[in-house]
């Protein structure tokens, strides 16, 4: 039996891959701030699925918390096999409105704590020459839109670097950029999503198991949704100058109010 680490695994994103791989048989150590959350999830995934389910309570924004799930990772008694890095957060509030602390703690989480923990994960699964890592960024990563955008480009570039440096190691790295998610994400940041068409929305459950089958196929990138596909598709071909313009129009219609 495989282990997989993921990390922000209480709810949204996180919670649908912990689902689809303890229903797969996998072993799961489930990473989060909520201990409460967390054992009431371990409970049920166990119970449901017979697998061994555990706990590491973890504030990313923190070193105490990015070293402890370092050295989960790290420990070879118990090799993990998958990381999810998923754990993540929006800033209500456009560039300067946001408090710099904010921002830092938002680098923190999806820049410092993905490289790191992928960095502990890896070194192992190279010296036994299997496991994965999904590192989970975004549609907005393709665009010129603001802090949150910036990292999670970070992510896509690092997790895309990073997986031609390991090619024929036995190890695949993937980064997975989904689109609006039905999740609690725009509601810990005090956003509004009432303003968001109906057809933009995804499902997380679908969303993961795309996004597995990306990973078993070899990607480095995984966009899992056609319409999402096209989006990125057509951003890629706008010219840089006008593509600004529109996403800070799309970004006032359809961000945060």
């Amino acid at each position: 039996m495989t282990t997989a680490l993921i990390t922000g695994a209480t709810a949204g994103i996180g919670a649908a891959f912990a689902r689809r791989l303890a229903g797969d048989g996998h072993s799961v150590v489930l990473v989060a701030r909520d201990e409460k959350r967390l054992r009431e999830q371990a409970t049920e995934l166990h119970d449901r699925h017979g697998i061994e389910a555990e706990v590491l309570r973890a504030d990313l924004a923190t070193e105490e918390g990015i070293a402890a799930v370092e050295a989960r990772l790290a420990d070879t008694r118990r090799p993990v096999d998958l990381l999810v890095n998923n754990a993540g957060f929006g800033n209500k509030g456009e560039y300067l409105d946001v408090p710099m602390a904010d921002e830092l703690a938002m680098l923190k989480v999806h820049c410092e704590a993905v490289l790191r923990l992928t960095t502990a994960a890896v070194r192992g699964m190279r010296e036994r020459r299997r496991g994965a890592v999904v590192n989970v960024a975004s549609v907005a990563a393709f665009v010129p839109r603001g802090t949150y955008g910036a990292s999670k480009a970070w992510v896509v570039q690092f997790t895309q670097g990073a997986a031609r440096d390991l090619a024929g190691s036995g190890v695949r790295l993937m980064a997975l950029c989904p689109g609006f998610v039905r999740t609690e994400f725009h509601q810990r940041a005090g956003m509004g999503t009432d303003n968001i068409p109906g057809w933009l929305w995804l499902d997380a459950d679908k969303l993961v198991d795309a996004a597995m089958k990306d990973l078993a196929r070899g990607r480095s990138l995984s966009v899992p949704d056609p319409r999402y596909k096209a989006l990125v598709g057509a951003v890629k071909l706008a010219p840089r100058g006008m593509l600004g313009g529109l996403t800070s129009r799309t970004g006032r219609k359809y961000g945060p109010r």
